[in-house]
């Protein structure tokens, strides 16, 4: 397989958990590579994601570093497969980091997240979207406002579409406070997470000032849920970009910080109430 100049993050991780498995199991990258019948500079490349790897070499690794979690090894084959999504119309046109956020999380079965400041880019309206872009530093040329907000309508289908996943959603007090774009948008904003809220796979819980200190405090944190959870993935927003996690240490950190963060929330009926009564104050 050719090499790639900029390997997506699916792609990425497929090598790092091929690196994992291999390391876990104590082979050589040396002996891999005679394995595979490949030379050894291709072996970093495939655990960097610079190349791909057939299904059935992947197999082949999987059987000699005694991995048999047959779950695990098809979800692994099914990483090989070539990125054909939605999000491949944006490529080159807008910033990596945003369509790895979309193809992750089409692959996901379940979303879990917090936000402290935005409402979730999956549950806004496109008026809330637009001025949170707006407010980027530097600022954004117009076309590339809209083109995120393209994007951003598309994966909110991940969501709201005909095959949504379940979606379990913390959204602190400050967050619902916020007044991007006006009051007038604010408050269409919570109306629309209301609706939203109704769905059987959505479940929206407010955090409340009142609640105190809570873990991840300022951080927006995504929980990706993969086929197997070895393929978890943490997804973290920052100004530069999103960060992606999946060492085991750092998942079993967040899972603990989002069942921290909703025991400490309001009920779902309670949270409606709740954002209710902010929209009320506006």
């Amino acid at each position: 397989m050719p090499p790639r100049t900029t390997p997506t993050e699916r792609q990425k991780r497929l090598g790092s958990e091929l690196r994992r498995m291999r390391t876990v199991s104590g082979m050589s990258a040396e002996f891999a590579a005679g394995l595979l019948g490949v030379d050894r500079g291709k072996i970093s490349n495939i655990e960097s994601g610079v190349r791909g790897i057939s299904a059935d070499r992947l197999r082949t690794l999987a059987c000699n570093c005694d991995v048999h979690d047959e779950t695990y090894i098809e979800a692994l084959v099914e990483m090989t497969q070539a990125s054909t999504g939605w999000w491949e119309r944006y490529r080159g046109i807008l910033p990596q980091g945003l369509l790895d956020i979309a193809e992750t999380e089409s692959h996901a079965v379940r979303l879990r997240g917090a936000n402290t400041v935005h409402v979730p880019g999956v549950l806004q309206t496109s008026e809330q979207a637009m001025a949170i872009f707006r407010a980027a530093v530097p600022a954004l040329p117009e076309h590339e406002v809209a083109l995120r907000l393209a994007l951003r309508a598309e994966r909110q289908q991940v969501v709201t579409g005909d095959r949504a996943v379940p979606y379990v959603t913390v959204i602190h007090e400050a967050a619902l406070r916020m007044q991007f774009g006006g009051a007038d948008v604010a408050r269409a904003q919570l109306e629309y997470l209301l609706e939203v809220s109704e769905r059987d796979n959505v479940t929206v819980l407010a955090l409340p000032f009142t609640r105190g200190a809570f873990p991840g405090a300022g951080q927006t944190v995504v929980h990706i849920e993969g086929p197997v959870p070895q393929l978890d993935t943490v997804q973290v927003d920052s100004s530069h970009g999103p960060t992606f996690l999946h060492a085991e240490g750092q998942l079993a950190k967040y899972r603990a910080q989002l069942d921290l963060l909703e025991s400490l929330a309001l009920s779902p009926e309670q949270s409606r109430n709740f954002v209710r009564d902010v929209s009320r104050q506006l």
